[in-house]
């Protein structure tokens, strides 16, 4: 238990939340209202879970939260100097 204390402070940079998990619309609230975090994208692992990015384009802060299928979100991780889509080289013959 102590160690998993440990962890969670040890992730809490950008979105440091109390507990590591809440009901969606609470911990969502709480990144758009005291981080000024959007989601930037979402998606579905298994059935049951969904993955979503949350940024500030202004702080570089990031969260990544797991929702599943009961509501709750979980923070998985946080951090900070987000840099957004990062550019790929084109290949040679390919249009884009």
């Amino acid at each position: 238990m102590i160690r998993a204390a440990a962890i969670v402070s040890l992730m809490a940079t950008s979105a440091a939340a109390q507990s590591s998990c809440a009901p969606r619309n609470s911990v969502t609230e709480r990144l758009k209202v005291t981080y000024d975090e959007t989601p930037l994208g979402a998606g579905l692992q298994s059935g049951t879970r969904i993955f979503e990015v949350w940024s500030n384009d202004v702080t570089g802060t990031w969260t990544i939260l797991l929702t599943r299928a009961d509501g709750i979100a979980c923070i998985m991780a946080t951090g900070t100097n987000w840099r957004g889509r990062m550019q790929s080289p084109r290949k040679k013959g390919v249009p884009g």
